[in-house]
This record gives C-alpha cells, sequence and structure tokens, in this order.
C-alpha cells in the first residue's frame, strides 16, 4: 500500500508533546472527541477549523490532499492544545517561493488554528519548531486572516521575536462586526438614518402587498435538508450564479455546504434564517453560533425582489443575536466595503495575514530578502495612490 506522505505510517513515540499529522478521514473515536473538546476550550472561536466543518472541507476541497491536519498534543493520550491545517506552497503570489501555508479555501473566512485558552505560546513555539525540522518546510509560515492584536496574533509575536525573528504583517483588512449593548431596536435606529428607516418601512409595506410576509428561523426539529436546498437554488439564481461562483455551482462546494449545515445543526452551532413570501424565501442568511462569538457565514436574496431589500429586512431581523446572552459578537464574514452589512452594522473587526521566518539561515535569508522587497513595494503603492489622489480633480 502506498502511503501518502502527509500521513506517515509510524508516529513518533510519545513525548510529553507530540506533533502529529492525523488523518482527517480516518480519525479514531478518541482523537474526533479530543478535538471537539478544544473547539469548546479554545481561547477564538473558529467554526471553520472545528471538526464538523473543516474534516469535510479537507475531504472534499482538498481532492490532492495538500493539507496536512496537524495536531499538538500532551503525550500521547492527554488533551489536545492545539490544531492547525498546514500545506507547501511552491509560490508566494507571483514569487516562486516554497514556504508553509495556513490551509483554507475560498469559503474558509478565518485562519486562526484552535488553540486551548492559555497554550498560544507553547502551540506556536512548538509547531514553528516542528516545521524547522520539517523536510518539506521552507522558508517562512505564513498564517492568513488572524484576529489582529487577539491572543493568537500576540502569541505569534512574542514567539517569533524569542526564535530571532519577527512576525510580518503583510496585508490587513477590517470587515463589519456586530458587537453593542443595545437592544436590537435601539441597534437599528443608531446605526441607520432615519431616511433610509423610512424608506424600508415603505418597502416592507409594499412586499406585505404582494403576499403573507414570513420571517423563519430554523429548528432542530426541522429537517435540514429543505432548508439548504432552498438556499442553493435561491444563491445560484443571483449573480454569483450567474458568475459561476455560487455554492451550487460545483458539485464539491455543494456537498460541502450540505455535509457542514448538516453538521452545525447536529452539534448546536446552526442558526439559519429565511424572509417568505407566501411561503417562497426572498432572503436567507447563514449564521455559526460559537459562543463567545458568531460567524454571519452566507446569505443570499432573491434578486427579482430587489426593490423591496429584503437581504437588508431580513439583517435587521438578524440583529436579535444581540438579546442572545452566550453571544458577545458576531463577525460578518463579509468582504470590506459589503453594501448590505456595512450599511448596517456598525463596528468593526481587524484581520492579519502573518508571516513568520523558519530557523534556518537559508530561510531567514530568503524571508529578510521577501520582507525587504514587500516592503518596498507596499511603500511603493502608497506613494502612488497619493500621487494619484494629488493629481485628480477636485
Amino acid at each position: 500500500m502506498t502511503v501518502h506522505p502527509a500521513f506517515p505510517a509510524n508516529a513518533a513515540p510519545a513525548a510529553p508533546l507530540t506533533v502529529r499529522v492525523v488523518d482527517p478521514l480516518s480519525l479514531s473515536p478518541d482523537l474526533a472527541a479530543a478535538w471537539d473538546r478544544l473547539a469548546d476550550e479554545a481561547s477564538e472561536p473558529n467554526p471553520f477549523a472545528e471538526r464538523w466543518c473543516l474534516q469535510s472541507a479537507l475531504h472534499l476541497l482538498d481532492p490532492e490532499r495538500h493539507a496536512r491536519l496537524v495536531l499538538v498534543r500532551d503525550g500521547s493520550d492527554g488533551p489536545v492544545i492545539g490544531i492547525m491545517p498546514l500545506a507547501p506552497a511552491a509560490r508566494y503570489g507571483r514569487v516562486p517561493l516554497h514556504h508553509v501555508t495556513g490551509w483554507a479555501h475560498p469559503n474558509h473566512f478565518h485562519g486562526a488554528p484552535l488553540v486551548r485558552a492559555g497554550f498560544e505560546s507553547l502551540f506556536w513555539s512548538i509547531l514553528l519548531g516542528w516545521c524547522d525540522a520539517a523536510s518539506w518546510a521552507r522558508t517562512l509560515v505564513h498564517v492568513p486572516r488572524l484576529t489582529e492584536d487577539g491572543p493568537l496574533h500576540r502569541a505569534l509575536v512574542d514567539v517569533a521575536r524569542v526564535r530571532g525573528g519577527e512576525a510580518e504583517v503583510v496585508h490587513r483588512e477590517e470587515r463589519a462586526l456586530l458587537e453593542s449593548n443595545l437592544s436590537p431596536t435601539d441597534y437599528w435606529d443608531a446605526a441607520v438614518r432615519a431616511k433610509k428607516r423610512k424608506e424600508l418601512r415603505r418597502q416592507a409595506n409594499r412586499l406585505a402587498e404582494q403576499g403573507a410576509v414570513q420571517f423563519r428561523r430554523w429548528q432542530p426539529s426541522e429537517a435540514i435538508d429543505p432548508w439548504i436546498d432552498a438556499f442553493l437554488d435561491l444563491e445560484a439564481r443571483g449573480w454569483k450564479g450567474r458568475a459561476g461562483s455560487a455554492l451550487a455551482s460545483h458539485s464539491d462546494t455543494a456537498a460541502w455546504f450540505r455535509a457542514i449545515l448538516t453538521a452545525a445543526g447536529e452539534t448546536g452551532r446552526l442558526d439559519m434564517r429565511a424572509l417568505d413570501l407566501d411561503d417562497r424565501p426572498l432572503a436567507m442568511l447563514v449564521n455559526f453560533l460559537c459562543p463567545p462569538g458568531g460567524f454571519s457565514f452566507k446569505t443570499a436574496f432573491d434578486e427579482d425582489y430587489a426593490r423591496f431589500s429584503p437581504g437588508v429586512l431580513l439583517q435587521q431581523a438578524n440583529l436579535d443575536l444581540l438579546d442572545d446572552p452566550q453571544i458577545d459578537w458576531v463577525d460578518s464574514c463579509a468582504a470590506p466595503g459589503h453594501p448590505m452589512i456595512d450599511s448596517v452594522w456598525r463596528e468593526r473587526r481587524a484581520l492579519v495575514w502573518v508571516n513568520v521566518p523558519l530557523s534556518a539561515a537559508s530561510d531567514r535569508l530568503r524571508f529578510a530578502m521577501l520582507t525587504k522587497a514587500e516592503r518596498f513595494w507596499r511603500r511603493w503603492k502608497g506613494a502612488a495612490a497619493l500621487g494619484n489622489e494629488v493629481e485628480s480633480p477636485s
């Protein structure tokens, strides 16, 4: 039998702290349970790194099995302190440069590994040391979409310095966040201009003239498949379907969406909502609730009814998350400047993409050259953008 290099046949002997590469498709019951426990004890919640979500992604969205599911554990049978999918990469953007990256896919909206609270520095230290010794690891570890100044980002900065290097932020972006002590009604009134609120009330009244309007929320006692089918159909009939980027546009993403929503429902993570007209969904959204946070994963609306703003009306109803005592904040998972989310959600969450060098002298040299080139490129782009602003007419 041929052994895939990502899943060696012989694991290293047990040690006080062990690093293992495990096959996500053939986890033992013990490891599966340990992964699930880790999600409940993690310093930062991330549904995309939980077993019910990531296991299906590695199975369906990484058919060539490039990713290595790396697990750091206290001994052979102790608690798991961290888990992260890593993959070797031959190119860094347009540059041919071998390195290690946190594995992700286009529908993977947060890059934080699951790490037991209080063990962040130990996890990064062990993981980076393991990468130093791995024959397939080169140059640097690239960690995408970390919460800026969160426990994992701060620990990564500290560990990089202890190792004699720097954790270099190579990209940063802000996206909408819902975080407030206000009631849903007060938040809506504060976030949306009075003129816009009046217009939305008018649109809601006009929509009610078209038929029976109803807001629904999926209940655990309901079958999930009709909800999944309705969402896939609704999204595919919109601009994403025309662009070929809808979940249903590809069999692998459709299968993954179906698998994770089913699993999210079974694990109590799923919050799915719809705005119906005569029992036909005009807008739908999917939240993943991972206390103390939440992630607004996907939304879709019927473009034939865009004049009634069904997506915004559903977002207004979605503000009742502010009343959930277990949820302190909700990440929009939306691109910066999203026209619908940014007009309602007032808070912002900053995410950073971070590079950390490996320890070999050749790795440090390549990292230094790359970092110098990237800094020069960012300064040049900033100067060019400033020049364009100065030259453009007022």
